[in-house]
């Protein structure tokens, strides 16, 4: 089976009025959608890559330097990833996760002033992430389709997305407004927390396509 473009994890209305159902439809319906399809079309080009998982898919075009298949398959990650990072539901981080976060930056305030500095000084379209650093939580950002998956110490935790596709409807181009909505009011704490085991990776990843065998095609 090929890629496919993952459910998202709420209904297309429910993160309303942070983000609108409009807002999904164009962001998950289309251009994640783009980012799915155009993967399929690279991968089904290389029968190397036959039964390569979507994270595998991504390192072999990182190390390859295939900028097409790259930026689409890590799109198709990050965003997976992303919709994971969001909920309806009010929620504040708890046990080792609001530990590590008083350790490394004195409270929740403190981390999400830098995380949204982050985000909304990052130049241009990419994602703010939060990650895990030999047991450190660090700030960082990536440009364009970049993603953690690549970069040594960076396991990743939560992301934003600050491409104008993630917000324009709503905020037209207004990225403090959105950055401020967002991680005011939706951010999936349980989520970050579960990530905490360095399995971040898989929890966005999808296994291959294998091919037919000649019995099946018989």
């Amino acid at each position: 089976m090929a890629f496919q473009l993952p459910e998202l994890p709420y209904a297309k209305d429910a993160l309303v009025p942070h983000i609108s159902a409009e807002t999904l439809e164009f962001h998950w319906g289309k251009h994640h959608r783009a980012y799915v399809n155009k993967t399929n079309e690279f991968v089904s080009a290389k029968p190397e890559l036959e039964g390569a998982s979507l994270v595998e898919v991504i390192r072999h075009a990182s190390g390859g330097g295939e900028k097409k298949l790259f930026n689409n398959s890590a799109q198709l990650w990050n965003h997976s990833f992303f919709w994971q990072c969001l909920t309806p539901e009010a929620q504040q981080p708890s046990g080792r996760l609001a530990q590590m976060i008083d350790d490394g930056f004195g409270g929740v305030e403190p981390l999400l002033q830098k995380l949204g500095d982050e985000a909304v000084n990052h130049f241009s379209n990419g994602w703010a992430w939060l990650v895990l650093d030999r047991d450190q939580l660090k700030i960082t950002s990536l440009h364009d389709a970049d993603t953690p998956l690549v970069h040594d110490g960076m396991v990743p935790l939560f992301t934003l997305d600050v491409w104008e596709h993630a917000y324009y409807i709503d905020y037209r181009n207004e990225r403090p407004r959105f950055v401020t909505s967002v991680l005011s009011n939706i951010v999936n704490w349980d989520f970050v927390a579960q990530n905490l085991d360095g399995n971040g990776a898989d929890r966005a990843n999808q296994e291959g396509a294998e091919a037919r065998s000649s019995e099946a095609i018989s």
